[in-house]
């Protein structure tokens, strides 16, 4: 979902709302911390040098439950970002705390935003060697055996 989508769907809600993967929600007493451009320049598996730009918001929740925010502040943060820290529409990825600060995808079904799961993936595969269908279902144990067997030190694989 890309910013100009998040400001038009905060048009349209009464309350912003965030469902993680599970279903569950984020407490509504939560804040939005940050909003910013995270830049990552990198260089692939395959040698291929990279850069990506994606908006930032992080979600914190404290021990604050009366606290709520409105659409129009959520708004309001948005268009002070754009203005002071140049922001393009980019995609926008969410930062919250679980165990560990999970990233996401954001998603919206008319109500709710949605934290979407991101994976990692390997962006150079035509370099890897690994069949493609064994790209397309890294969890299934057979397809692991076979990759496992398919790269070897210095076979070209990631």
């Amino acid at each position: 979902m890309k910013l100009s989508e998040v400001k038009k769907s905060l048009e349209n809600v009464q309350e912003v709302r965030f469902v993680l993967p599970n279903g569950t929600f984020v407490p509504v007493h939560f804040h939005v911390t940050e909003v910013g451009v995270i830049t990552k320049n990198f260089i692939d598996c395959g040698g291929t040098v990279r850069e990506e730009k994606v908006v930032n918001f992080q979600l914190w929740e404290a021990n604050d439950f009366d606290h709520r925010l409105a659409p129009q502040k959520l708004k309001d943060i948005i268009e002070l970002s754009e203005k002071v820290l140049n922001l393009k529409d980019a995609e926008v990825e969410v930062e919250y705390q679980q165990e560990t600060i999970g990233k996401f995808h954001l998603g919206f079904d008319g109500v709710n935003f949605l934290l979407e799961a991101t994976q990692t993936n390997c962006l150079a595969q035509d370099k890897c060697g690994i069949p493609a269908d064994i790209l397309r279902e890294p969890q299934d144990t057979k397809n692991q055996e076979k990759i496992q067997n398919t790269c070897t030190p210095g076979g070209g694989c990631c």
